[in-house]
């Protein structure tokens, strides 16, 4: 019966991974707790792994990367692409390959990306380039980097605390380094080789974000008493025409009045959000049309700038609509439009539930965008004033990094206790304030881990590890070593595409290190090959968090991801496990 369960909850889970329907940390959560539910699991079984050395390991490196980011300690990487010297794509391919991917081994990779995003994306608007072009080899970068060693990707970690419960050993800091080399040094040739493939989606069509404020600016205008709009719909008033402006808003008595506009009869003191160009707005006024709003004066308009943000994988915006979050008294921004799956939504834009991935462009002052800038929950993807990370501290940042790795690395002491010593001396060292390092976690991600583990647990307490390893070992049984771990990376990579990395080593990991037992081969071969094909997703912007957040951005469709990122999928596939059987 706790069989029959477990498989019924893992089959509801996993059509939830797919469907999209709840957010993946809150599947997780549901599953643990129906699993303790249900009798299949204790308490105690059940939420183990959210004290599990792994995910504590993995909340300390997420403050330590902030500590190291913000402190300034990548400005010289920030000049480097921002820099006249790269000129061309080209010369960008080997920074991502050879500069970025490797520091993406020390430090997680969502927070990399999200730092980097802004000056790419400055560089593409100065050269004339389409992000298209260089945006996906930014985020595969990071994921061909991750593993050559424990802390680039949060499944190493996950993987680690796993393999040490089924009682196979541990890995270290540089487990994977042998191995993790050779697998960054031939990614990084293939985006310098096949970097030239990628398609150019241009900047110019008419769903950019920024096409909105092109060639003008926005204002906020008043409709005076006797002006030529009274009792007059803007369809009849031929505004938009004439003047060449665009409404964007219509307030009335300090509410927002719902589109479509077109039919909307207009009054006295209703106030009007517009773009136009400077000229046109003169000659509003000269018809004596509309008057300046008194919120939005002449003066502050050097103030006020837009910018496109985005809702990176694990904010907590996502799930909400604007008008629940109160977007505009809380960021003190206004959302003039959002893009999605390369859509542009400008309608009822307080009923739009924000989803990881989204773009919005943000009308706000410039000290408020600057706010944004130390937020974990939006991404400003403009560069202000070419403003970049204080270096306030960057020395004490840089040293306690490398210290933790000394002392994980010569075994001087256990990673997560390094890490735990490396937060409290940056907190200490006033690098970072409690209240920042608290927002510096990925509090989904974790939550996600802790929840999957419990999934983990029930499939070895039930028996369905050993099952399914069973099976495979019927169809592998006269296959040589590197067949079955060319089945066990295959079977790997389609469940982190469909699923995710995380989900991909929970439910894989334990059958993997079943099938290496029964074929008489290293446990710690098979699970090595499960962390490098759930950490090496190429084929989707859903497999992995960076490539969600390049999606938008970058103005890709769904399918681009999987045209360039199959051929570096299958050399890996037909590469990693020769390069484990000759490690191992």
């Amino acid at each position: 019966m706790s069989a029959l369960v477990t498989l019924l909850l893992l089959g509801a889970a996993i059509a939830c991974f797919i469907g999209g329907w709840l957010a993946p940390e809150l599947v997780a959560l549901l599953a643990a707790g129906l699993l303790m539910a249900t009798g299949v699991l204790t308490p105690n079984e059940a939420l183990a792994g959210f004290g599990s050395p792994a995910l504590i390991t993995l909340v300390g490196l997420f403050v330590l990367s902030n500590g190291l980011l913000h402190s300034g300690a990548l400005d010289r990487l920030r000049e480097l692409l921002a820099s006249p010297r790269i000129r061309n794509p080209s010369q960008l391919m080997l920074v991502f390959g050879f500069v970025v991917a490797p520091i993406s081994g020390f430090i997680p990779n969502t927070p990399i990306v999200a730092i980097l995003l802004p000056v790419v994306q400055g560089w593409c608007q100065r050269r004339g380039i389409s992000p298209s072009r260089v945006l996906m080899p930014l985020s595969f970068a990071t994921l061909i980097g991750g593993t050559i060693t424990l802390i680039g990707t949060s499944t190493s970690l996950l993987a680690s605390d796993l393999v040490t419960r089924l009682g196979y050993g541990s890995f270290e800091l540089f487990s994977f380094t042998a191995i993790g080399i050779p697998v960054w040094l031939i990614g990084a040739c293939y985006l310098v080789l096949a970097g030239r493939c990628l398609p150019d989606r241009g900047d110019q069509n008419d769903d950019n974000l920024q096409a909105l404020s092109r060639d003008g600016y926005l204002t906020e205008v008043v409709i005076p008493q006797r002006s030529p709009l009274c009792e007059v719909t803007l369809h009849e008033s031929r505004l938009q025409r004439r003047f060449d402006v665009d409404v964007l808003d219509v307030h009335r008595d300090g509410q927002r009045l719902q589109p479509p506009l077109a039919q909307l009869r207009l009054q006295a003191s209703d106030r009007l959000l517009l773009r136009c160009s400077r000229q046109e707005l003169l000659r509003l006024q000269q018809d004596r049309m509309v008057d300046l709003a008194g919120t939005l004066l002449a003066e502050e308009l050097p103030h006020i700038r837009h910018a496109e943000v985005l809702v990176p994988a694990g904010s907590l915006l996502a799930g909400a609509t604007l008008r629940e979050l109160r977007f505009r008294q809380r960021f003190n921004a206004t959302v003039l439009a959002v893009n999605r799956a390369n859509s542009t939504l400008r309608d009822r834009l307080g009923r739009v539930v924000l989803r990881e991935g989204d773009m919005l462009l943000l009308q706000a002052p410039l000290d408020a965008l600057r706010g944004l800038q130390q937020a974990s929950d939006l991404v400003v993807l403009d560069q202000l004033d070419d403003d970049l990370p204080s270096t306030h501290r960057k020395g004490l940042a840089i040293s306690v990094m490398l210290v933790v790795l000394l002392l994980a690395g010569f075994k001087v002491m256990p990673l997560v206790a390094a890490v735990l010593v490396g937060v409290g001396v940056l907190v200490i060292g006033n690098c970072l304030d409690a209240g920042t390092a608290l927002r510096s976690i990925r509090w989904d991600l974790y939550l996600l881990l802790g929840g999957l583990y419990s999934f983990s647990v029930a499939l070895q307490k039930t028996g369905l590890a050993d099952q399914a390893a069973s099976s495979l070992l019927t169809l592998l049984q006269h296959s040589s070593a590197y067949g079955a771990l060319l089945v066990i990376y295959a079977i790997t990579l389609v469940a982190t595409e469909l699923l995710s990395n995380a989900a991909a080593v929970a439910l894989v990991l334990p059958i993997a290190a079943a099938v290496a037992t029964g074929l008489g081969q290293p446990p710690m071969m098979f699970a090595t090959a499960v962390v490098f094909a759930a950490s090496q997703s190429f084929l989707s912007p859903i497999g992995y968090q960076t490539n969600l957040m390049v999606y938008a951005p970058g103005r890709y469709r769904f399918l681009d991801f999987f045209r360039f990122g199959w051929p570096l999928s299958l050399a890996y596939t037909l590469m990693v496990p020769l390069l484990l059987l000759w490690f191992f």
